[in-house]
């Protein structure tokens, strides 16, 4: 390792892969609170996070594993459990108060038709106001997951219904 008195140490979390703090400066100009959706082997997350000096403060949160209290019984780590956990996230933050948001995908690449992008197209289908281009959305087949099974959109339009109600 090098040593020294010109030796920078870099930022932990940028030296553990957490932190991209170019990309993370630039979201934070915007002076939008950051939309951040995460996909884990089992979950979808989105958060709607806002800067403040002492730290970054959640305004809103929500799982895939949320939608258990909806009636889901499929998985929650599919494309449409992305597309209705952005729903409810999307319906949360509305009745916050926010309306416009910037997405932060984090250190994920940018693939079209990704569950990243169905929780955006829910997000957006909830009423928020998120620059984004429509091409990447997944296709409305597999967003209420056609490609899955045939009876699984009923189940997505009743769960998306069950969400309105209760938000």
């Amino acid at each position: 390792m090098a040593t020294g008195p010109k030796y920078v140490v870099d930022f932990r979390r940028k030296r553990e892969g957490k932190t991209n703090y170019k990309k993370r400066l630039a979201l934070l100009k915007s002076n939008l609170p950051r939309l951040v959706v995460r996909i884990s082997n089992r979950y979808v997350m989105c958060q709607l996070i806002d800067y403040r000096p002492e730290g970054d403060y959640i305004l809103s949160t929500s799982t895939s594993k949320e939608l258990s209290k909806f009636g889901w019984t499929a998985a929650a780590s599919n494309l449409p459990s992305a597309y209705l956990t952005g729903y409810l996230c999307g319906k949360r933050v509305l009745k916050r108060g926010t309306k416009k948001a910037i997405l932060d995908i984090g250190f994920r690449e940018v693939v079209r038709g990704s569950k990243i992008f169905a929780a955006l197209k829910g997000l957006v289908d909830a009423g928020l106001q998120i620059p984004h281009n429509p091409d990447v959305f997944p296709s409305e087949d597999r967003l209420f997951g056609s490609h899955i099974d045939e009876s699984l959109k009923s189940k997505v339009v009743e769960i998306k219904t069950k969400i309105d109600k209760s938000a």
